[in-house]
């Protein structure tokens, strides 16, 4: 009873860290105005993540589904969330595309560290938009997006590349790019 006790506690204390990497409400919001976030873990701490940035007058965002559930897959949260900052932030990166193939890299050399290979990663849908233009560029891996226009009742689906963030059987290949014009609403 103590042991489980005492496992539990230290799951809450990462659920806690976990929280960190997550945007604070108010910063979602700042960015994008009319917007809601749904996250609903399957365990305590979770292997999925969304992530705001803002950088250079264009705001990043991403949802992400990170190998693995529950503290295994929290932890590959941590390393493909500090991924996706350096790739953006440290290197300057400023197109989706360009920043899944920078990611990659950095996920699939955190992972091959040891003597041991690993094969997780993140499956990840990734928008940078420029307000003042409106315009979207977007990439996925594994991950689609789909755009509502106003005053239509058409939802366009952008498929990402068939490959994840991480280690992958078949040969890499670098990311796709979609621009998308958005309008006002």
């Amino acid at each position: 009873k103590v042991k489980n006790k005492e496992i539990l506690a230290s799951i809450q204390y990462a659920k806690h860290l976990q929280s960190t990497i997550l945007p604070a409400p108010s910063q979602v919001k700042s960015n994008f105005e009319k917007s809601f976030i749904f996250f609903e873990p399957k365990d305590i701490v979770s292997g999925d993540f969304y992530w705001v940035e803002r950088h250079n007058d264009k705001i990043f965002f991403a949802v992400a589904d990170c190998t693995g559930h529950g503290v295994p897959g929290a932890m590959v949260s941590f390393v493909c969330s500090n991924a996706l900052n350096k790739a953006i932030v440290e290197e300057d990166n400023i197109h989706p595309n360009k920043i899944l193939d920078r990611t990659r890299e950095i996920v699939i050399k955190q992972f091959s560290t040891s003597e041991t290979s690993l094969n997780d990663g993140m499956d990840i849908s990734l928008g940078v938009y420029n307000p003042s233009t409106q315009l979207l560029e977007w990439s996925g891996a594994n991950n689609p997006i789909w755009v509502i226009k106003k005053d239509s009742d058409t939802v366009t689906e952008f498929r990402g590349n068939k490959q994840p963030i991480g280690n992958y059987a078949s040969e890499l290949k670098p990311f796709d790019i979609h621009s998308i014009q958005l309008q006002q609403g």
